[in-house]
């Protein structure tokens, strides 16, 4: 099954948006996606309009309780798996480079229930995190457009390089720029920069700043709901198009 984990360190960059809005336009693409909230803030359950009470993935990572007790229905073709009370207790967890792995062996036995997986990862480099990354096929990046954004990447991505060498994996990586305003001259030099940077992973499509992004998860819907004819929502769905078929800057 593709894995889409899609982590940042910084808050605030769009991350739990970018995961509730991709998940929802690739299922309104028509794949089964299954959707997995890995943040104990448990935002993407929020965003998504859903309870985040009852078996979560906490249960799963710390008690290996089976992970398809925690699904459950979200839309057409998406399903949730919400954080849990006890997500964060992760974190604590003793053991080897196994802890890393827990998601991973998690996904294993969905396969065949789902096309694709949408992690939303916490904010951190932790162990949480760790397992996001370890579960991936893709890693995708949401930047927005300001320098500051910037600062973290290369560590990210580092992080990324150590947990392949370790574990003897290769991961897809993409950056998504997000917030983006076409008339400002900032917007153009931060996504021109990443474009330079990471050549190839710069996903074509640039999410525009739009105020229906930012309303749609106060009233649990996605923007695709929210405003289904908003930049926002063209954007997104054009940014999933862009993760399946590969197509970059």
């Amino acid at each position: 099954m593709r894995t889409i984990a899609v982590v940042n360190r910084k808050g605030g960059v769009g991350k739990t948006t970018t995961a509730a809005n991709v998940a929802h336009a690739l299922a309104a693409d028509g794949y089964r996606v299954l959707a997995l909230d890995l943040d104990p803030q448990g935002h993407l359950a929020s965003a998504l309009g859903a309870d985040g009470g009852g078996p979560g993935i906490d249960g799963c990572l710390l008690r290996d309780a089976p992970l398809a007790q925690a699904v459950r229905p979200a839309r057409d073709n998406l399903w949730l798996v919400p954080a849990g009370a006890e997500l964060a207790e992760v974190e604590g967890l003793a053991g080897g480079p196994e802890r890393g792995t827990r998601l991973a062996r998690a996904l294993t036995g969905l396969g065949e229930d789902f096309d694709l997986a949408v992690v939303d990862a916490p904010p951190s480099a932790r162990l949480l995190a760790a397992n996001a990354l370890l579960a991936a096929t893709d890693a995708v990046l949401p930047v927005p457009c300001e320098y500051l954004a910037l600062d973290g990447l290369a560590g990210l991505l580092a992080t990324l390089e150590r947990l392949e060498r370790v574990h003897g994996r290769v991961t897809r990586r993409w950056l998504a720029v997000t917030r983006y305003q076409g008339r400002r001259r900032l917007s153009r030099e931060v996504r021109e920069l990443l474009v330079a940077r990471f050549p190839d992973q710069v996903l074509a499509t640039a999410v525009r700043e739009n105020a229906a992004v930012a309303e749609a998860p106060g009233f649990g819907r996605t923007v695709l709901e929210y405003a289904p004819r908003s930049h926002g929502a063209q954007d997104y769905t054009r940014l999933a198009a862009d993760l399946m078929t590969g197509r970059t800057l």
